[in-house]
């Protein structure tokens, strides 16, 4: 078990550096737990070795530290997914999804803390927006280019994420069940949803 020990004054730099060890380690802690319910900050600080009262100089309460960290997940979730490039929108399209729902199953804490928790009541959570933003652009870019049958694009990307998040949550919530591979069930969704060809995905 970590202990507790005494820090001083800070030295020029260090408060930032601090305050992201902070948010690393509930980061880690929340996709341990998936729930935020049971994680204090007196927990964050143990877990860093740190005396509470350098957690509270940085968050006011608990909901503030959770969110600021499911925040920063985001947002390093959102830049590995604009890292992805593929050689047309469908295959950029294809390869995000496919990030998207892999980073959903290599942190099930995470997705179910981002998605499910009663923070969503709560906090203001409209950084996840962007996501939903990125696959609209996506989407009209597969129908300008011809690729796909042309739609309403918010529409269409809406119904995807609904189903991508449909099967994450419910490949968390009830594992037992005879589950495809998650790839191949990703590729139906753009088949049957976006109206991505058969063979566009066998290329």
């Amino acid at each position: 078990m970590k202990t507790t020990t005494p820090r001083g004054r800070n030295p020029r730099g260090q408060g930032e550096r601090l305050r992201r060890q902070i948010v690393d380690a509930t980061i880690r802690m929340l996709d341990e737990l998936g729930d935020d319910e049971p994680l204090s900050m007196r927990a964050v600080a143990r877990e860093i070795g740190v005396a509470a009262t350098s957690v509270y100089l940085h968050f006011a309460d608990r909901d503030e530290l959770v969110y600021t960290a499911l925040k920063q997940a985001h947002h390093d979730l959102v830049e590995s997914v604009l890292q992805v490039r593929g050689s047309d929108p469908v295959a950029e399209l294809r390869a995000r999804v496919r990030v998207l729902g892999r980073w959903s199953g290599e942190h099930r804490g995470l997705y179910k803390v981002l998605n499910e928790s009663t923070l969503n009541q709560r906090a203001d959570m409209s950084f996840k927006l962007v996501v939903r933003e990125q696959t609209i652009e996506l989407v009209q870019r597969c129908m300008d280019a011809g690729l796909v049958p042309r739609d309403d694009a918010a529409a269409v990307a809406f119904d995807l994420r609904s189903a991508v998040h449909g099967t994450v949550s419910m490949r968390l919530n009830e594992p037992d069940l005879p589950w495809p591979p998650l790839e191949e069930q990703l590729d139906r969704f753009l088949v049957k949803l976006v109206g991505v060809s058969p063979e566009a995905l066998a290329r």
